[in-house]
């Protein structure tokens, strides 16, 4: 009997050991799981503040990056308008350079036209002495001429006599660089009426295609700036007439044409102050010159 009641708790021991030794198993799996699953969070929580300050010091790249494009845009806007601005100045002082260039041209040609003059004079003067000094006593007066002098009877039914060239062209010339440009196309016009075939003659024409060409009136300008090119090719207004004929060309929007005239003046007079506003006005249109500039040598 004592036997059986020391059983009986022995065997209640044993059956609650052999049930809470897998509980204990599961606790302890379930505290190393929670353990993993901890550690899991905690490396979460690290790559997520680590992507947080990577992604802020990507954003602050950017931003960076963005305020330095933004600089340089506006470092490239700002060359650019500068550029622009020196090309329009340079285009300025070189079309002011050719214009002075044009006036002494013009003051040489009214020089030479001048000397021309008075050499024909003393040709005269010199003739007439050596008739003086032969003697002529028989010698009848011309036709029309005033009894004893030899000087033309004036006639009441003729039309006013022309001014003198000299008179006519510097006049014309004067009121041109006044801007009186209505004045001075009709006195250029008149110059060409009555001395067509003096040397300055080509110098009129261009000024009448000039005064065309400011006023506006680029179709007119072309073909009086053609009758430079075409009457007086010889002149000193030929490759500014040619220059200015490119420019009309440009402002008619015949833009091909114009950079041919532009081309072909610059082969035809590569040395040029003219040629070199040709090639300035072509680096401005973004065209290449099919010519090159001659080297100093040549």
């Amino acid at each position: 009997m004592r036997f059986r009641n020391n059983v009986i708790p022995a065997a209640v021991t044993v059956i609650f050991f052999s049930l809470a030794l897998p509980c204990l198993a599961a606790n302890k799996d379930m505290i190393q799981l929670q353990t993993q699953v901890q550690s899991l969070q905690d490396q979460v929580a690290r790559l997520q503040q680590s992507m947080d300050m990577n992604m802020g010091v990507m954003k602050n790249l950017v931003e960076q990056s963005a305020d330095s494009v933004n600089k340089m845009n506006a470092t490239v806007n700002d060359l650019q308008n500068k550029m622009q601005g020196l090309t329009s100045e340079n285009g300025g002082k070189m079309d002011q350079l050719s214009s002075q260039v044009q006036s002494l041209h013009d003051s040489v040609d009214e020089l030479k036209s001048r000397l021309a003059k008075v050499s024909k004079q003393l040709d005269d003067m010199q003739q007439n002495g050596q008739n003086i000094a032969a003697g002529q006593p028989g010698a009848t007066p011309a036709a029309g001429s005033a009894p004893g002098t030899g000087a033309p009877v004036p006639d009441a039914n003729a039309a006013p006599a022309a001014p003198p060239p000299d008179v006519l062209y510097n006049n014309a010339l004067r009121d041109y660089n006044s801007g009186k440009y209505d004045l001075s196309s009709q006195e250029f016009a008149q110059y060409l009426q009555y001395y067509s075939n003096t040397d300055l003659a080509g110098n009129a024409q261009y000024y009448l295609a000039d005064i065309e060409y400011r006023q506006g009136n680029f179709e007119a300008a072309v073909k009086d700036y053609d009758k430079v090119l075409e009457q007086y090719p010889g002149g000193s207004k030929a490759a500014a007439a040619q220059l200015k004929k490119g420019y009309a060309l440009l402002e008619l929007g015949q833009r091909e044409a114009g950079v041919r005239e532009l081309n072909s003046l610059i082969a035809r007079y590569p040395r040029s102050i003219e040629a070199s506003q040709a090639r300035d006005r072509l680096r401005r249109l973004g065209v290449s010159s099919t010519t090159h500039r001659p080297p100093s040598g040549q």
